[in-house]
């Protein structure tokens, strides 16, 4: 039945009323949710923050527009040439070799690049001194010049203007390196890096067969337009090259999955938060009713229908539910402003503050069906309690469920909510599973707390007055066993 406007109208001033006592008995409520809201909206808007940033800045980081990569051979004459047509072209060379000192008595791993005099097409490499990068590179005399990560200078135990081997060129360091603008597009390294011109790294001899070479060449398009079809022109002009090819726009898709991924797995931890809160929701509701279950059979000694009764405590749950979701969403607004400034030089950040309203809208949702999905049973049981209860002591009782539009509702609710974690998740499969977790855990736990409630039931008599009462409490009708046995097992 459809609640009529005149009802509704005096259950939102009934609901207004009630707030003006303030939020008495809602402090866990409001925390609750807040929190849980607050780690979605957070963790979401920084994700998004990064991965915004890493599609700004593609080109720097990617130092180039397009960028095609050979492994353990060159590009052919015609390959080449092709990729010369399109426009500034950078060529760089990356292996891993051992750099040692010219007596032999230290050696270090090192990843080393070998760049031409085009690099970087876009971003600024800058060193210590700061000189021009071709400058450091240049042969003095018999050796090469090289700029070397500070870890690896720590590792050889020298310091800038002392010489090492590399193969069999003889290198000079010139200085070190501050900032690489394309580190994060050349992947994950497994030591520090030692970079090289083209021509120091022909000298040393280390391409031979069998070396383990990427060879990039990264171009500045002449027509950036040709960007959104560069893919799949070049491998059906060159079906059998082999090559990997990667635009601006995906410069560092291992990273940006990375950070998908990361915020997927905070996302779900934000999403147990909530759900650990729900469950305070549901007591600090439950509370809250069966404190107000005189002026509840008050109302309905004054003819008020059950309809506003449950609608009046709705609004104001709802009302409640808002005010908390709205602290949540304040701070995952400004997360992103505090996380910069830790990410800044480890990963993109944006230069300018933003805000991320499908972040914090995900955030508000996701509070706002958890809340309802645990406060409906409470109401429903407050629905029921009797005109009678006015003259007699009289809680909920916790064995009898509300009628079946309110379990119906519940199990709406919370399949929304399911279905709003897997379909807004990266990898479903995994939120999928991490849902049947959780619902596996609620299983598991309520035996749990039943467990125990019957244990205390059947433990033998105490001594202990207080002992004998804290026992007691356990299993007596209305206790919150299973209720804090739901909590402290999801959290833990």
């Amino acid at each position: 039945m459809i609640p009529s406007a005149t009802n509704i109208r005096n259950a939102l001033r009934l609901a207004r009323r009630e707030i003006r006592g303030g939020f008495g008995g809602f402090y866990i409520f409001l925390a609750c949710i807040a929190l849980g809201t607050g780690a979605i909206a957070a963790v979401n808007s920084v994700s998004r923050a990064v991965t915004s940033a890493i599609a700004d800045e593609g080109q720097s980081i990617l130092a180039g527009d397009v960028r095609f990569e050979l492994r353990n051979r060159e590009a052919s004459a015609e390959e080449r040439a092709y990729i010369d047509s399109l426009g500034d072209v950078a060529v760089s060379d990356g292996l891993r070799s051992m750099a040692r000192l010219e007596d032999g008595s230290q050696q270090s791993l090192a990843e080393v690049k070998a760049v031409d005099g085009a690099y970087p097409l876009y971003g600024d490499f800058v060193a210590e001194p700061a000189q021009p990068l071709p400058a450091l590179l240049a042969k003095q005399g018999e050796s090469f010049g090289a700029v070397a990560a500070p870890m690896l200078l720590e590792r050889l135990g020298i310091k800038v203007g002392d010489e090492l081997l590399l193969g069999n060129a003889r290198l000079k360091l010139t200085g070190t390196i501050v900032t690489e603008p394309d580190t994060l597009s050349d992947g994950f390294g497994f030591a520090p890096r030692l970079l090289i011109s083209r021509d120091a790294l022909i000298a040393s001899g280390l391409i031979q067969t069998g070396s383990l070479v990427e060879h990039a060449y990264k171009v500045r398009l002449t027509d950036p337009s040709q960007r959104a079809t560069i893919i799949e022109t070049t491998n059906k002009q060159f079906p059998n090259a082999g090559w990997s090819i990667r635009t601006s726009d995906r410069a560092a898709p291992q990273l940006t999955e990375n950070v998908n991924r990361f915020s997927q797995f905070l996302t779900l931890v934000g999403l147990t938060a909530l759900i650990v809160g729900g469950v305070g929701v549901a007591n600090a509701v439950r509370a809250f009713l069966d404190s107000k279950r005189t002026t509840i059979a008050s109302l309905k000694c004054l003819g008020a229908p059950a309809s506003v009764v449950t609608m009046t405590y709705l609004f104001q749950i709802g009302f409640i539910a808002c005010v908390g979701i709205l602290i949540g969403l304040l701070f995952g607004a400004i997360a992103p402003l505090i996380a910069m400034r830790f990410l800044d030089g480890v990963l993109p950040v944006p230069k300018e503050l933003a805000f991320y309203p499908s972040a914090l809208w995900l955030a508000a949702v996701f509070g706002m069906l958890t809340t309802l999905a645990f406060a409906i049973v409470p109401l429903g049981q407050a629905r029921e309690v009797p005109a009678t209860a006015l003259f007699r002591e009289q809680g909920f009782d916790e064995g009898k469920l509300p009628s079946w539009p309110y379990l119906a509702a519940t199990a709406i609710l919370l399949a929304a909510l399911a279905s709003l974690a897997i379909f807004t998740a990266d990898d479903r499969f995994i939120a999928s599973v991490f849902l049947g977790a959780i619902a596996f855990a609620f299983v598991v736990l309520r035996l749990v707390a039943w467990g125990i409630r019957a244990l205390a039931r059947r433990s033998p008599r105490v001594h202990s007055a207080a002992l004998r009462l804290a026992i007691g409490n356990i299993h007596r009708p209305g206790a919150l066993t299973p209720s804090v046995v739901l909590s402290l097992g999801l959290g833990l």
